[in-house]
């Protein structure tokens, strides 16, 4: 049996016994939003066969305002819009919570007519990064740590994001952390939560109540990269959904309230040898390995000029400011929270590095390939890092960008990873965040009324 005839087989099979009848297409675009189209299973399975399950292309470049770069590849292109077959990846299937009719969803690749991989595509980029370790034989293993809020209804985007009222009647005002009594205020939603995640099979551990105000943080087993970008990809889809459900919103925003600190993507990396298992980030007496340094220099030297890829938006660089406990530089040490690369403390086996840049607002996929492009250009260069740093890493220079102009500057001349990510793709991805920063710069926000207005 052929590997086609193998994954139809396992789609076909997983719809039988799920008895599901309709299926969600889903292919994450440059921002990581869920976009897709839904089927019914007997028009998918055979959409499959005869790969005529199709989409515009174009979906993958539309910027967070509904516009449309001109590509790099030439302004024809943009506007022919061409399709692209979606190829669904079987193992992604599942069963999708929360809906009347049975539904599963499932991640698919885009492809071009002749079958071969869409290069800007997320997914295609994070792939791209992971067959350069896998052909060192070596699998990246990732645990990823997210951050969100909850907030009251907001249906005027001019007011300010309001603390959501918990089941004692009251909102939250001053930080919680860890707090078991303030995350029993949304206990219902936070239960709710867990149920469609079982049914979805995404692999969740524990969720606490974090600094901010209703903000809380759900914690991944670790597992392999594209799996769990999958599941924080449909984690957010989840969460939003069910928040909505109990009448708030759920926002992955970096920042999304004033006064209060932003949400991470912490993203926990290793690197284990594929035959033995054996972690390679640490040698056999348990001291760190020269492939573990080389990863974390590479980590030093290159996510500075990567920052749009863990920091997409204006709003992002809103969250790194170290009064609310967020990195400004990549200085790293052991169990130093400060630090934008920290080494939990642990033995050999379970020797990794702790990447605390990513905002909760990132695209998984992009993130954790930007982080593993870093880490391997550093592994392949044989780069040495700085020495461990004990004490505060904010009383040291700032070496991350301030903003997304700034970020993108960087961004366009960040060679050795851009040669790992593919051109194509940075090319791309560049276009579709500039035009999303010319958007914001012709808004006046309300601080520039509220103090320019009637002063200047």
């Amino acid at each position: 049996m052929t590997e086609y005839q193998d994954d139809h087989k396992i789609l076909e099979n997983f719809i039988r016994e799920k008895g599901v009848s309709e299926i969600e297409l889903i292919l994450p675009d440059m921002n990581g939003i869920v976009r897709g189209k839904v089927v019914p299973a007997s028009r998918f399975l055979h959409g499959v066969s005869r790969r005529t399950l199709r989409i515009a292309s174009s979906i993958l470049t539309v910027t967070m305002t509904g516009d449309y770069p001109t590509l790099p590849n030439g302004e024809d292109e943009s506007v022919q819009d061409p399709d692209c077959v979606l190829q669904p990846d079987p193992i992604s299937i599942r069963v999708a919570p929360g809906y009347s009719t049975p539904t599963a969803f499932v991640m698919t690749d885009a492809l071009k007519n002749d079958g071969t991989p869409i290069d800007i595509a997320p997914r295609q980029v994070l792939r791209r990064v992971l067959a350069l370790y896998e052909a060192k034989g070596w699998e990246p293993i990732v645990a990823p740590e997210l951050e969100f809020f909850l907030t009251a209804r907001n249906i005027d985007p001019d007011l300010p994001l309001e603390t959501p009222i918990g089941r004692s009647g009251r909102a939250e005002t001053v930080s919680q952390p860890y707090g078991l009594e303030a995350i029993n205020e949304y206990e219902d939603l936070i239960e709710q939560v867990y149920e469609y995640c079982e049914v979805a099979d995404i692999d969740i551990d524990t969720m606490i109540h974090e600094a901010g105000a209703a903000q809380l943080e759900v914690n991944f087993n670790h597992g392999g990269s594209m799996m769990l970008a999958d599941q924080v990809l449909m984690f957010k889809r989840i969460f939003r959904q069910v928040a909505m459900q109990n009448g708030v919103y759920g926002t992955f925003m970096a920042k999304p309230m004033d006064n209060q600190p932003g949400s991470a993507m912490h993203i926990h990396q290793s690197l284990v040898d594929m035959e033995s298992g054996k972690n390679l980030f640490a040698l056999e007496n348990g001291e760190d390995s020269p492939i573990f340094r080389s990863f974390i220099a590479g980590l030093q030297r290159f996510l500075p000029e990567c920052a749009p890829l863990f920091a997409p938006n204006v709003n992002s660089f809103r969250r790194m400011r170290p009064q609310y406990d967020a990195p400004i530089n990549v200085q790293w040490g052991r169990d130093n929270r400060s630090c934008g690369l920290r080494v939990p403390l642990s033995d050999g086996q379970n020797r990794r590095v702790e990447n605390r840049l990513p905002g909760a607002d990132c695209n998984p996929y992009l993130a954790i390939a930007a982080s593993l492009a870093c880490g391997y250009v550093g592994i392949e260069m044989g780069l040495e890092p700085t020495a461990p740093l004990q004490g505060s890493a904010y009383k040291l220079p700032r070496s991350l960008p301030r903003t997304l102009d700034e970020a993108l500057d960087r961004f366009a001349i960040c060679g050795p990873v851009r040669e790992v990510l593919g051109e194509d793709f940075c090319k791309t991805f560049f276009a579709v965040k500039e035009m999303e920063l010319d958007h914001f710069e012709g808004v006046v926000s309300a601080w520039e009324r509220e103090h320019l207005l009637l002063k200047v």
